[in-house]
Formats: C-alpha cells, sequence, structure tokens
C-alpha cells in the first residue's frame, strides 16, 4: 500500500507569547487581516495560530426580526396602550 502524501504546514513566520497577544491583539488582528500568520505561545509552546479567514463575507444585522417576539410591560404605564397601526403611524413621523 502507497501511503498517502501528507500536506506540509509552513511554521508561521511570528511567534507572540500569549501575555504580549492579549496586550497587542487589535494590532496582530490588522496584521493578521493583512495575510500574516501569527503563532501564540504559551512558555514558548505554541497553543494557538491565528490564521486569516477562508470566508470573509460579513452579513449586516436584520432589524426587525424579533418584532412582536419581547412582551414590554410597564409598571408605570398610565395611558392606554397604543394598538399597532398607532405605533407604525409613529414610527413613519406621523403623530396622533
Amino acid at each position: 500500500m502507497k501511503p498517502t502524501p501528507r500536506k506540509l504546514r509552513s511554521e508561521p513566520a511570528v511567534r507572540v507569547s500569549a501575555a504580549d497577544a492579549k496586550a497587542n491583539l487589535p494590532s496582530l488582528l490588522k496584521r493578521v487581516q493583512a495575510g500574516e500568520r501569527i503563532t501564540i505561545t504559551h512558555y514558548n509552546k505554541p497553543i494557538a495560530d491565528l490564521v486569516p479567514t477562508e470566508n470573509s463575507e460579513y452579513a449586516a444585522p436584520r432589524f426587525g426580526l424579533g418584532k412582536g417576539k419581547v412582551p414590554i410591560i410597564d409598571p408605570n404605564w398610565k395611558k392606554k396602550a397604543r394598538t399597532d397601526a398607532e405605533v407604525e403611524a409613529w414610527l413613519e413621523g406621523k403623530f396622533w
């Protein structure tokens, strides 16, 4: 049986201690974003690699998905409750 070739893992060029990584995380993330690989060490033993992500698509949060799912209860509310139509009109800038 012929052995399957293994992918050789290139050793990251930059090694940073865990304490330095904690103190300088924003600058390390910028370097990773630029394509650099960084190894975080603990007592000179590698424990983690920071590598650029392969899927960098960012989906913006979609607002309004929780509409009607959270009841708002205010014991100090003295006025009558507004209807959905009144709330929608208020959100559109039409005040009653």
